[in-house]
């Protein structure tokens, strides 16, 4: 629902149902129904230059032009919607069982379900600046107390925070993986420290983001009305909406972590034939003869 490759962020853990997966077919419907293929390309072409923002972060020295343009390059061939939504589909389909997506496809192609889906769709296409007045309370719809309390309640029930934490830190986990992979390390180890840091920076990255997330939803939101609002939460509290968000969740998971992955495994690549490069003329450097003495008087 909330654009949340907004803050760019990798995957979720996927359930672990105890019942039979819908076709793909019926989990594309969904998919469809949701808008999400809009909300992602949206998303897509920022990438490079968060990506180079990460690594720039974790590097104690400015990256190279060469390495800036490998950042970049792996970026736009990793976070590409072809790349998404094999895994993104096919985790749907597998968290959702038929009754239940019957009733999740019914509230998408219903009149409220179409009008948030245009409200989402709506979101994903504002520029990063409007984005960011949005989030720090400079551009904001008019409200109620009433009205705040039923986005606080939206927020919680949509799991909006903590999944798009969980985008955000496993999404790096994913680049840090495929990079591992690509320039022969150990991805188990690489996983396993990224986890740990993710894990450290959780809480703080959670408690940061739930106010602006709700002013996100709120203005997204704004042409609801209160009534709408409550028929929203009604079906995000059902058992039917609550299997929906943790299948919402883990399929975007999944399609964030794919195209992470899918990064980092370009960039690793990329980055072993640098070094081999560089190794190579440095030892071409150090087999060079030393040039002849000039005689003296010459």
């Amino acid at each position: 629902m909330i654009r949340l490759a907004l803050l760019l962020l990798s995957s979720v853990a996927g359930l672990s149902p105890a019942f039979a997966a819908v076709e793909m077919d019926t989990a594309a419907q969904i998919y469809e129904a949701a808008g999400v293929r809009e909300q992602v390309r949206a998303s897509l072409g920022a990438m490079p230059g968060r990506i180079r923002d990460m690594f720039q972060a974790e590097s104690k020295t400015t990256l190279t032009p060469p390495q800036v343009k490998a950042i970049t390059d792996a970026a736009e061939r990793g976070f590409r919607i072809d790349v998404f939504e094999p895994a993104a589909i096919s985790t749907l389909a597998g968290n959702l069982e038929g009754p239940t997506a019957k009733k999740i496809l019914g509230f998408l192609q219903s009149d409220l379900g179409t009008r948030m889906v245009a409200a989402d769709k709506a979101l994903a296409m504002l520029d990063e600046p409007t984005i960011d007045k949005i989030m720090s309370g400079q551009l904001k719809a008019p409200s109620t107390p009433k009205r705040d309390q039923l986005f606080d309640k939206l927020e919680s029930a949509a799991r909006s925070t903590e999944s798009t934490v969980q985008i955000f830190t496993s999404m790096g986990r994913a680049v840090a993986i495929g990079t591992a992979i690509g320039t022969g390390q150990d991805p188990i180890a690489v996983d396993e420290r990224a986890r740990k840091a993710g894990e450290a920076n959780r809480k703080e990255l959670q408690d940061n983001m739930r106010d602006p997330l709700r002013r996100y939803m709120a203005y997204g939101y704004r042409d609801l009305t209160d009534a709408d609002l409550k028929n929203l939460l009604s079906f995000l509290e059902s058992k039917f909406g609550v299997r929906y968000v943790s299948a919402y969740t883990a399929a975007m998971g999944a399609g964030f972590d794919a195209m992470g992955k899918r990064c980092g495994e370009q960039l690793g690549g990329t980055l072993r034939e640098m070094a081999q490069a560089q190794a190579q003329n440095q030892n071409q450097n150090q087999n060079q003869p030393e040039p002849a003495p000039v005689p003296a008087g010459k």
